[in-house]
């Protein structure tokens, strides 16, 4: 059975659901696609040991502590295409970007294709169901720009500066900080 609870971040109030033993959402309460893996017929369970175990995680992230994914069972829905792609975001490190091209990249090696554009990439990272855990706010444009976020650029800033990723002019990030930069 699918359950929610809710989770009181710095950064605003964050629905988690589970399929009852992985995690397989976390949502900002304004953020596009919300709820969107959530089943209607849902029941909201505060005392799930899996929902303890996620706010652990997240005091732990917000205290600036990176925990490690691995922590937590996780079970996005999604595609082949999708769950390739946010393998790949949790291997962006605590403290990185990586650009939607190199991302690009790193599918096509993954899933033996001879070519995938960014945009592509972009739609995948965009519908990420499990918030900051898989790390979604990482991704940047080809050079540092900060493209959208689902939960919001001004959320997107805050886990970045969070990380001690160092912003230049608002929008971009320092390029020294993008995975694969030199």
């Amino acid at each position: 059975m699918f359950c929610f609870s809710y989770y009181d971040s710095p950064l605003g109030r964050l629905l988690l659901a589970s399929d009852g033993k992985n995690l397989t959402g976390v949502w900002f309460e304004k953020q596009k696609y919300y709820a969107a893996a959530l089943p209607n017929n849902s029941v909201e369970n505060k005392g799930l040991p899996l929902f303890k175990q996620t706010a652990k995680w997240l005091d732990g992230y917000f205290k600036k502590q990176n925990p490690p994914c691995a922590d937590i069972p996780l079970a996005p829905c999604g595609n082949d295409f999708r769950q390739c792609v946010w393998r790949i975001l949790q291997e962006i490190p605590y403290g990185q970007v990586m650009t939607y091209g190199a991302i690009a990249k790193e599918v096509c090696r993954r899933l033996n294709k001879t070519s995938m554009s960014a945009q592509a990439v972009g739609g995948a990272v965009g519908h990420n169901p499990i918030s900051i855990i898989i790390p979604c706010h990482r991704v940047v444009g080809a050079n540092g720009s900060l493209t959208g976020y689902a939960g919001g650029l001004d959320i997107k800033k805050h886990l970045l500066a969070l990380e001690g990723i160092e912003l230049v002019n608002d929008n971009y990030v320092d390029i020294k900080n993008i995975k694969g930069f030199s």
